[in-house]
């Protein structure tokens, strides 16, 4: 009960949070899911503008690829049971020339290490895009993002490195057909054990 307290607690800090504020297009409006309950831990870069409109992480495009990649229901990807959802930065960074603005570095400082320590059931935790790649692997992240991800299994068990499931990415899935023929039903087995 004293955990469940504290975590409650953790999250209202969160949902309050005005730290990146005078940086943000919006207010603040923190987007994230996570219970310690979790297996398995998403973290990606920030969320899009639908997604900041409608208040639920992964909400687009993007979330519906990155379901299809896992094979999993919409149902068990939001059940905090098996999926804690954490990017970078909870709120929407705004529009730079291509794409959104990079997740601004203090969200992640501030709140990432009292979320972990709060999940201690965490099997997996799948790093998507350049930001969560560069934030939790440091040094060993490769030069590149298409580097980093060909040498997946060099980061088995704990992480699974993937690219944004962006519609943005289709020329890069394309160029790299290796990607959804070898590392993707790896991945869909691996989530598979971890939630069935």
């Amino acid at each position: 009960m004293v955990e469940f307290n504290i975590i409650n607690e953790l999250k209202k800090n969160i949902k309050a949070c005005t730290f990146c504020e005078v940086d943000l297009p919006y207010l603040p409006k923190p987007i994230f899911s996570f219970s310690e309950k979790s297996k398995i831990l998403i973290v990606g870069q920030a969320p899009g503008i639908k997604v900041h409109q409608s208040g639920v992480p992964w909400d687009d495009a993007s979330g519906e690829r990155l379901r299809e990649w896992m094979q999993v229901s919409k149902e068990k990807f939001y059940d905090t049971k098996y999926f804690s959802i954490v990017p970078m930065a909870f709120c929407y960074p705004g529009k730079g020339k291509s794409g959104d603005l990079p997740p601004p570095p203090g969200c992640a400082e501030k709140w990432m290490n009292p979320i972990l320590e709060k999940m201690p059931n965490i099997k997996l935790i799948l790093l998507i895009g350049q930001y969560a790649q560069s934030g939790y692997l440091k040094a060993k992240k490769k030069s590149t993002l298409t580097e980093t991800v060909k040498n997946w299994q060099e980061y088995q068990p704990k992480y699974f490195v993937l690219p944004h499931p962006s519609p943005r990415n289709n020329i890069w899935l394309k160029k790299n057909p290796w990607f959804e023929k070898e590392l993707i039903p790896q991945l869909k087995v691996k989530v598979d054990k971890l939630i069935s």
